[in-house]
């Protein structure tokens, strides 16, 4: 099986450093023409008040290097701050997706380590992070992260519990677990096959990803499914995928 980890929509691809504070000045009705500096000590009095946006923003800003001198361990104390001052905000609440989104931040940092803050890699505490964020925040990515944890040897493998929890990112549009979840229905790994379903998520997936570097892997399990399916199943695949799109859409 083909499987690409899916980054989150946090940094637009080809965003520039003045685009980004752009959208960032507007968003706290700062004025436009504001330089990275000040944008930058703008951010640091919203983040000095915890206000979890700014914090955010800043640990994008070091983590890539956009209007500042690229420095990871700032990155991952910001995101870190998100989640230890965060960790029970209310699900549904307006900062839910930031914290979710700094507790897979701060699982990857846990999961590769990062030795310039002393931190070792982690794997149990980086899982324990994405579990909190799937499962307590039902962040996609999360959840496609915690189906790809079932399909390896340490939590697995385990692929009825892997097509749960990427199911559960899938139904949220979350367009790498749409396509690892319909390669694990179409083959029955563990389980048994069921073709259309499997073609109907790949199909989705593809559409999602055209015109980007993911269409290539996603478009690999597609067109493998397809030289075996039959065509009543390529059928009724696609009849599914046009009532699925729908619902997603709404």
């Amino acid at each position: 099986m083909l499987v690409a980890l899916a980054l989150a929509p946090n940094v637009a691809i080809g965003q520039t450093a003045s685009q980004m504070l752009g959208d960032y000045s507007d968003m706290l009705g700062v004025g436009g023409g504001v330089s990275s500096s000040d944008m930058k000590d703008i951010l640091e009095g919203a983040a000095a008040n915890g206000q979890p946006q700014a914090l955010w923003q800043l640990g994008q800003m070091y983590e890539n290097g956009i209007g500042v001198e690229q420095d990871k361990v700032r990155a991952f104390q910001y995101f870190s701050k998100i989640a230890n001052e965060n960790a029970n905000a209310p699900p549904h609440s307006l900062r839910a997706d930031i914290v979710a989104r700094s507790f897979v931040k701060v699982g990857e940092y846990y999961k590769a380590g990062l030795p310039a803050a002393g931190i070792a890699p982690d794997q149990k505490q980086a899982r324990a992070l994405l579990f909190h964020a799937a499962s307590y925040f039902g962040n996609a990515n999360a959840q496609y992260q915690v189906g790809l944890l079932y399909l390896e040897e340490d939590l697995g493998p385990n692929p009825l519990l892997s097509a749960r929890w990427l199911s559960l990112a899938a139904q949220k549009n979350q367009f790498s677990a749409q396509a690892v979840l319909g390669d694990l229905l179409f083959n029955g790994d563990g389980f048994e096959p069921k073709p259309v379903e499997g073609l109907m998520w790949m199909t989705l997936a593809r559409e999602s990803t055209i015109g980007t570097k993911d269409e290539v892997w996603i478009g690999e399990l597609l067109t493998r499914a397809m030289l075996v399916a039959s065509p009543e199943q390529r059928l009724e695949a696609k009849n599914a995928a046009d009532i699925v799109r729908g619902q997603l859409s709404r």
